[in-house]
């Protein structure tokens, strides 16, 4: 059986495949494998080489065409390529034909991201959930780890070892997933009783997309040492962090970020991790103004924000890393239509941000540029929440002058 969850980091070289389809652009597709390539650097494969087909639909016996299938080849033997990622999730009849094909480890996105996942977990619940997504993954996929058997031939002692095999895995692998689903169930229990204790204070949840710096907003505001790097799923168990802003405590979670084509299994296995989503009182959703698409990001978030919780909750906005945002003045004499990079912050937040109004705030995490008016924002929020859930104030301490 093969191992499922990989530890050591990858260190070869890699190229990037993905398709121009009616739903996705061309600009869309550079967009999307430039975020594959962060993937991979995330995972440690250095991604040398992006490769982009134009097709109505993909493939659905090698994903790409025959031609650029066979010009991938020629680069990956001509370069010494180990690995090749595709942008979309391969069904297991496309990994294997192009597996066959190319002979070198194929991966899609979804692996991908279960990789970086598997490598990430910390804790128990982390890396159960992690495990159990990939035997999801893995299970219908299965035919393409017995490759060696394919080749039996018939006849008298000779039928059925590579049928025997795979029922046999796919049973321990079922088995290992109704376990795995138990395991959960008591973490969910422990996770539970946990959320009881923390008594009566207001929860607040920062959420976003994955690199957009809650880790480091979530150090700032509550004067902590979370893990935070300029990586993808930098952060992947939740941490709650109890926060006092002059004399009101509150709790803040930091949770898992959200990104495009997340993979439907991990979004059913991280269902407890995402339960600090559902039980907050307030969400600030943190976004990163200084990336190009980022109103796509804020999309993606707010639609798996639904997928998780069918309830409205107040939402604060805060549009992060400030000093990095860059723009491209037109000149006068340039007639060309403007676009998204010629508009700079001032005139972004004349946009549909100003209907947003209180509910929105820029700052810089890093810089601590506008830390303090979060915090008078968020102290606002969360007084009238605990406000009208205890309006005998049986919680808020006497405010101290500090001399």
């Amino acid at each position: 059986m093969k191992e499922f969850i990989i530890s050591e980091a990858l260190t070869e070289k890699a190229v990037l495949v993905g398709l121009i389809t009616p739903e996705q652009n061309e600009q869309k597709v550079k967009e999307y494998l430039d975020e594959l390539a962060f993937l991979a650097d995330t995972a440690g494969a250095d991604a040398v080489k992006k490769f982009y087909q134009k097709l109505d639909y993909p493939n659905p016996v090698t994903f790409v065409g025959t031609g650029k299938l066979q010009e991938i080849k020629e680069y990956v033997i001509e370069n010494e390529i180990g690995l090749v990622i595709f942008d979309d999730e391969l069904s297991p009849k496309q990994l294997r034909n192009i597996e066959k094909e190319l002979q070198v480890k194929i991966l899609d996105r979804t692996s991908l991201i279960l990789d970086i996942f598997a490598s990430r977990a910390q804790t128990a619940n982390a890396k159960t959930q992690v495990e159990l997504a990939q035997y999801k993954y893995m299970l219908p996929r299965l035919t393409r780890l017995w490759t060696h058997l394919e080749r039996q031939r018939g006849g008298v002692g000779m039928r059925g070892p590579g049928e025997t095999q795979l029922e046999t895995d796919k049973r321990i692998i079922l088995d290992k997933i109704a376990k795995l689903k138990r395991d959960l169930v008591d973490i969910d229990k422990q996770k539970s009783v946990q959320r009881k204790n923390r008594g009566k204070m207001v929860r607040v949840a920062l959420v976003g997309y994955t690199n957009v710096g809650k880790s480091t907003l979530m150090n700032q505001l509550s004067k902590s040492d979370v893990f935070a790097e300029n990586k993808l799923f930098a952060t992947l168990d939740t941490t709650v962090r109890k926060v006092i802003v002059d004399n009101l405590p509150f709790l803040l979670s930091d949770t898992v970020g959200f990104i495009r084509k997340l993979p439907t299994e991990l979004v059913e296995s991280f269902k407890s991790t995402l339960d600090e989503v559902r039980e907050a009182d307030l969400l600030v959703h943190v976004v990163d103004i200084s990336h190009p698409t980022f109103e796509e990001q804020i999309e993606v978030v707010n639609k798996t924000l639904a997928e998780i919780d069918k309830t409205e909750k107040p939402m604060i906005m805060v549009f992060n890393k400030i000093d990095a945002f860059t723009f491209v003045p037109k000149d006068e004499d340039d007639l060309t239509p403007r676009t998204r990079e010629n508009i700079d912050l001032d005139e972004l937040k004349r946009t549909w941000m100003n209907k947003l109004q209180d509910n929105c705030i820029f700052i810089s995490a890093k810089e601590r540029t506008n830390i303090d008016a979060l915090k008078a924002l968020l102290y606002e929020r969360v007084k009238q929440i605990h406000i009208t859930r205890f309006p005998y104030n049986d919680f808020l301490f006497q405010q101290y002058d500090e001399e």
